[in-house]
């Protein structure tokens, strides 16, 4: 049973007491981070050949034109198929976490580009009607979400977060980051799929702290579009779910 329905009620000391014990685990858990974070950073890299294409509003763009005349790219692999209306709504709940981040990214040397397959007039409307501004491109006439993972066939035949695929989705969610160098050379040096996007989602880490946790039957089961949530005509300032 979910402690927030069978809560153990003490005392303030004791209280305390628990709480000092929680925060040892808290430590230790920052510092495990630390060192995986450190060891993200000592992955290898790799050099990137392949002259990738991506369409934005200005039309063709290159992956060294991505980086903004920065050194460092985020690309968030945005699901939105050539068939689709609108985007995914996990990927919307990420979404809804970029502009903010962007911000500051943009001050320290790190562009956050999303990445669709979809043609690029496909999701204009849909991008409109979220409010967002971040940058977003498509890969439609590019192998860019093959080559990286997110882009897979139903068949068995495709691997997804790094293992054999046999789900029905035929495109998927990732991150990919890349470091261009001073003479211009591209380098892949890391990606992510599936619950390694948590990283992304500062909602979650809110709802972490709360009695009730995620409180979600499977990953993401209860989010919505941010215009779709009851009221959210009348309370603009809850979008940052999605």
């Amino acid at each position: 049973m979910d402690n927030y329905r069978n809560p153990q009620v003490v005392s303030r000391s004791e209280w305390l007491s628990a709480r000092r014990q929680l925060l040892l685990h808290e430590k230790a858990l920052t510092h495990q981070r630390d060192e995986l974070s450190r060891a993200r950073r000592a992955l290898p890299w790799v050099r990137i050949e392949q002259p990738y294409s991506f369409e934005g509003p200005h039309g063709h763009l290159s992956l060294a034109d991505l980086f903004a005349g920065r050194s460092q790219l985020l690309v968030y692999h945005f699901m939105f198929d050539e068939g689709w209306s609108e985007g995914c709504s996990g990927c919307s709940f990420l979404a809804d976490h970029f502009d903010g981040a962007n911000l500051h990214l943009a001050h320290h040397d790190v562009s956050l580009v999303a990445v669709s397959r979809a043609p690029f007039a496909r999701f204009q409307a849909f991008r409109q009607r979220m409010g967002w501004k971040f940058p977003w491109v498509s890969s439609h006439a590019s192998p860019f979400n093959r080559e990286f993972g997110v882009s897979v066939s139903d068949d068995g035949s495709s691997q997804y977060n790094y293992e054999p695929y046999s789900g029905s989705e035929t495109e998927l969610p990732g991150l990919s980051v890349f470091y261009r160098d001073a003479d211009g050379t591209i380098f892949h040096t890391y990606s992510s799929y599936a619950r390694g996007l948590d990283i992304l989602v500062g909602a979650y880490n809110f709802l972490d702290l709360m009695p009730k946790g995620r409180n979600e039957e499977g990953t993401m089961d209860w989010v919505r579009h941010h215009d779709r949530y009851e009221g959210a005509d009348a309370d603009k300032s809850h979008c940052c779910h999605e």
